[in-house]
């Protein structure tokens, strides 16, 4: 027996029903005509993930059931095709409770027309940025279906994501007849979840001793990305097939089963660097942020330094030259350095590029506060007020072009609070929030080295990379002067932040005793500053937005 199977890696929108259903029918009528007769969609296809609170209402459950239809009816006509689909069935308006209980996670096999079979996710994450406890209830059952024409008929057992994590409902697929595990997915990226997943579903088919296809979605939604990298196991483990990563696909796999159990095969994409995945994610979350949300382009301040280089690159290799544009606007701290850094950066790329003074502003502000501010030095305040006057400028432009600002704080001055609300934080979408600054400098020489969009070999001017990094709002200001040294700063937020490690155990691992308890305490009393924020691209396994929910108004000390 052999069977062609296709992994529809699509790139879905939350709630644009239409299109979904369009790109699901156009890939099937594809992959049919290449010979495959099972497809595969990613989890909650018809909807896109994840569609949060559209859940909740009746209105939109119905439209995916119209949807879900819409799709069966146009593949009547391919004869022997079965077509995986994932959405969300059941709910009821009468009240929130009953909704809650009656509301599942479920994947439908479409054939011939007609939905012959249901499966509801048994398992149901609720941890880092999942709450799906808060819209569905567990399934209960179990789903093997046969796919396939005639003798050429193989016993296929469907899961959703999470089940796969767990062995229970592997088995039960395998108790039930089931001679492949199909698994349709949407797990949001972080540096190395995709080799991580594959060992994990490595474990999964040695125990339970089937192959396995794992179908995962791709494209970016809000703070997430889905980046793709589906992939076959054979029931030894051993890969047998990898898709590409952060890009649409129809990943095929050859299903040899002449000779007894199942034996899979397909192309294998190579393994990729980190930093190549991290570059390809923050590309594609700006991408489909501007994307699918209409703007025609990106606007942004280029200061000269390391942060707003890398927005740049990464904006350009997002949406092209022509659709972004860059504003140096210096103050009367700015280095000559970074005007012709700037400039410089700006040419390189071929973007848009625009001096505003603030110098203007800066002293008109100064003489209205003068006698409020009478007898007091110059401080943070004075600082403040140049980066509110930058972002005020950047927003005009925004109002006026329609262009989106990105800004460019990266995670260090996010758990820090070394960022100006109404400033530096002003904007429509934070690029690298969730990049540590010490990543910021590993990633800008990677693209340095690499041009994987054609965009420009070298873009960033390497005295922007190796001069100390400051935010020029007073005279020879550094970072350093008002943070640790970057290497010390990150690895403290990274083991107290990200991996909820104690302050003893860093300050008994090394750390100054000091810099942790400095660190930690910034962290703490910047939560009011961190919920102002504009959304941004999660790229690690906790980030400050969904996986980060600590009360404001908080006394606790460790």
């Amino acid at each position: 027996m052999n069977l062609k199977l296709c992994v529809a890696q699509l790139n879905l929108c939350v709630g644009d029903l239409p299109g979904n259903a369009r790109k699901i029918i156009d890939a099937a009528q594809a992959a049919y005509s290449a010979g495959a007769r099972l497809v595969l969609t990613p989890e909650l296809s018809i909807c896109g993930y994840a569609a949060e609170d559209l859940f909740l209402r009746p209105a939109f459950i119905a439209a995916c059931d119209d949807a879900v239809n819409t799709v069966a009816r146009a593949l009547a006509g391919l004869k022997g095709l079965s077509v995986v689909v994932g959405h969300p069935v059941g709910g009821d308006s009468r009240t929130r409770s009953v909704a809650i209980q009656q509301r599942f996670n479920a994947a439908s096999v479409l054939c011939e027309g007609r939905i012959t079979h249901t499966y509801h996710k048994r398992e149901l994450p609720n941890y880092q940025v999942f709450d799906e406890r808060r819209y569905f209830a567990p399934g209960q059952g179990v789903c093997v279906f046969e796919a396939g024409e005639g003798a050429q008929r193989l016993r296929v057992g469907l899961l959703i994501c999470e089940d796969a994590w767990y062995p229970e409902p592997a088995a039960l697929a395998r108790a039930a007849g089931a001679q492949l595990l199909a698994v349709i997915n949407a797990s949001p990226f972080h540096a190395g979840k995709g080799y991580e997943r594959e060992q994990t579903m490595r474990t999964r088919v040695q125990a339970c001793g089937l192959p396995l296809v794992y179908g995962h979605l791709v494209g970016g939604q809000d703070e997430v990305v889905f980046e793709g990298h589906s992939f076959a196991l054979n029931a030894d483990g051993s890969l047998a097939a990898r898709a590409p990563s952060f890009r649409e696909d129809l990943f095929e796999v050859q299903i040899d089963a002449t000779s007894g159990a199942p034996r899979l095969s397909g192309p294998i994409a190579p393994e990729r660097s980190t930093d190549a995945d991290l570059w390809d994610a923050l590309v594609l979350g700006v991408r489909d942020y501007i994307g699918k949300n209409g703007f025609p382009g990106a606007i942004l301040g280029l200061s000269g330094g390391i942060d707003s280089a890398l927005v740049l690159a990464i904006a350009v290799d997002a949406i092209g030259r022509d659709r972004v544009r860059a504003v140096m606007m210096p103050s009367p701290y700015t280095a000559d350095i970074s005007w012709i850094d700037a400039r410089d950066m700006a040419r390189r790329l071929g973007v848009r590029y625009d001096e505003i003074s603030i110098v203007p502003q800066f002293e008109a502000f100064k003489a209205s506060l003068a006698a409020e501010f009478a007898g007091r030095a110059e401080d943070a305040t004075e600082e403040n007020i140049q980066a509110r006057i930058r972002g005020t400028l950047l927003m005009a432009l925004s109002n006026k072009f329609g262009a989106i600002v990105l800004t460019t704080g990266n995670k260090s001055e996010l758990a820090t609070g070394y960022c100006t609300l109404y400033g530096d934080m002003a904007g429509g979408f934070a690029a690298i929030k969730d990049l540590a600054k010490t990543t910021v400098f590993r990633l800008a020489r990677w693209r340095n080295a690499h041009d994987p969009y054609g965009s420009g070999a070298t873009p960033i001017p390497e005295r922007i990379i190796t001069r100390p990094p400051s935010a020029e709002l007073r005279p020879d200001q550094k970072d350093q002067d008002s943070l640790p040294p970057y290497e010390v700063l990150d690895a403290i937020v990274e083991r107290y932040m990200e991996n909820d490690e104690s302050i003893e155990s860093l300050i008994a691992d090394g750390f100054a005793q000091a810099d942790v308890e400095r660190v930690t305490r910034l962290i703490k009393i910047n939560e009011y500053k961190r919920r102002q924020a504009p959304v941004g691209i999660r790229v690690t396994h906790r980030s400050f937005g969904k996986d980060w929910r600590y009360p404001i108004t908080n006394r606790f000390r460790q």
